[in-house]
């Protein structure tokens, strides 16, 4: 019985050594990808949200994690620099702090996780770094890839929550 073959890791070549993976071969397909994060704030800097006088935060956020989608392939060094066709950041407060939710979307020959797990980072970052004044306990969790469509290796959907 022949064994099933183990996925490997594209980003090595037969020596070990990093790589960009050539995508060019590739066929362009419309891909997407949902990432979200969790920034758990005391209910004490979740009630002064609104007052914080470096502006809204959330809103603050939502613009950071457009940028930093954007940006990705300049911060990732293996990531192929992609045209995003969309980007969406939602930062909501939730029961214990902010939840963001990111969303990124191309038309090209490889997937946006990235993409959109950076949008997500990033925002979280920046809820942090509006807030930090008032708590320096602010921790971040769960940044996490929540679905993605397209490309060979097919869709997927997170079928837990870790918040």
């Amino acid at each position: 019985m022949p064994k099933s073959a183990q996925p490997q890791l594209s980003h090595f070549d037969e020596s070990g050594h990093a790589r960009m993976v050539d995508v060019s071969a590739k066929q362009p397909s419309r891909r997407t990808a949902t990432a979200s994060a969790f920034v758990e704030l005391s209910a004490a800097v979740l009630a002064a949200l609104p007052a914080n006088p470096k502006g809204n935060p959330l809103e603050v956020a939502r613009f950071a994690g457009i940028q930093a989608a954007k940006q990705t392939a300049g911060l990732i060094p293996m990531c192929h620099p992609l045209p995003l066709s969309h980007v969406d950041v939602q930062a909501e407060i939730a029961p214990g702090g902010v939840r963001i939710t990111a969303t990124a979307a191309t038309t090209g020959p490889t997937g946006v996780e990235m993409e959109a797990l950076t949008a997500a980072a990033v925002a979280a970052l920046t809820v942090y770094d509006m807030t930090k004044a008032l708590d320096k306990g602010i921790v971040i969790r769960n940044i996490q890839l929540e679905a993605k469509s397209g490309g060979k290796s097919g869709d997927f959907t997170r079928a837990d929550s870790r918040e």
